[in-house]
């Protein structure tokens, strides 16, 4: 089997590898001609110069041709589709195995099967080392589209039969991966917010590398989250040199933003993705208020930062 892979970044690059291990053929395109050259030396990956390059080597229909896009969301992904469909003929199949919005990913779907192009959307996780361990995929397509695409999947996922999985039609794969998403938001607040509580409680010195270490082994909370920091916490507890800045990936949004659509409470994730939103916030203008106020109702003393002297 042959594919074409659009966009060879961090998780791109290392799905080729994955695919090439596996024996499949692979014609790679990226922005960076440097990554296209080391990964055609490397893994023997078929080398293209544009995306139109990608597709005439992928060999003429009616064999379906596919293509895997991974870019990021928005209109990255949204464009790159709209000049990619004209190079395609009626059955070749586009994977978008990005993280985009899956109301995007229904759109997109509908629009290609109006021209008889399938359509495939791969929520994907498993980050850097997907490479080593494999990737969860969960994927949204017709029945067919799955179909073709199983050999792939399974050569990319953790072992041919687990940790990928057909769950749904198209927007299915983004809908699953945005909500993982969310869930790990959740995750994460608590774990961080647990730790720092332990920290905080100087009467025991506590070693956080040897608790979360300890956590691992039949803990109730063990998970590879765990893992990570565990083996984070071995080498630098204070973190000293590590911002206090948290960016939020637009899943964690969209997650909260179907909840209120749904109407189906998430406190949990909602606070998680809020708490990113604290930490990205600079000017600090809500705090600064709240010092106003109770300066004002109190006569509580306002902290000075020294500006505007």
């Amino acid at each position: 089997m042959r594919l074409a892979m659009i966009g060879l970044g961090k998780m791109g690059g290392n799905m080729v590898r994955r695919l090439r291990r596996a024996g499949i053929e692979v014609v790679g395109y990226d922005r960076d001609a440097k990554t296209v050259a080391g990964l055609a030396e490397e893994a023997g990956m078929i080398a293209a110069t544009s995306v139109a390059d990608a597709v005439s080597k992928l060999g003429p229909p009616p064999s379906p041709r596919v293509v895997w896009l991974m870019l990021p969301s928005g209109d990255p992904t949204e464009n790159q589709l709209k000049d990619l469909a004209p190079m395609l003929s009626r059955g070749d199949i586009v994977v978008d195995g990005g993280n985009s919005n899956f109301k995007d990913s229904q759109r997109r779907g509908a629009w290609l099967a109006e021209r008889d192009i399938g359509f495939m959307d791969s929520g994907t996780s498993g980050g850097v080392w997907g490479l080593d361990n494999g990737y969860c995929l969960m994927v949204g397509a017709t029945p067919e589209v799955a179909k073709t695409l199983e050999p792939v999947l399974r050569a990319l996922a953790p072992a041919p039969d687990r940790g990928w999985a057909h769950v749904g039609p198209v927007g299915a794969g983004h809908y699953s991966k945005m909500i993982h998403n969310g869930i790990e938001y959740g995750m994460m607040q608590a774990l961080a917010e647990g730790l720092d509580l332990l920290k905080g409680k100087q009467e025991f010195n506590y070693d956080l590398a040897q608790l979360t270490e300890l956590w691992r082994h039949s803990s109730v909370v063990r998970s590879w989250l765990l893992d990570l920091t565990a083996d984070g916490l071995k080498n630098d507890q204070e973190l000293a040199n590590v911002a206090p800045f948290v960016p939020d990936s637009g899943e964690g949004r969209w997650t909260v933003i179907d909840s209120v659509e749904q109407g189906i409470a998430a406190p949990v994730l909602t606070l998680a993705l809020q708490m990113r939103f604290a930490s990205q916030d600079k000017k600090g203008y809500s705090y600064r208020l709240l010092s106003l106020m109770r300066n004002a109702f109190g006569g509580h003393a306002v902290k000075s930062t020294g500006e505007g002297k």
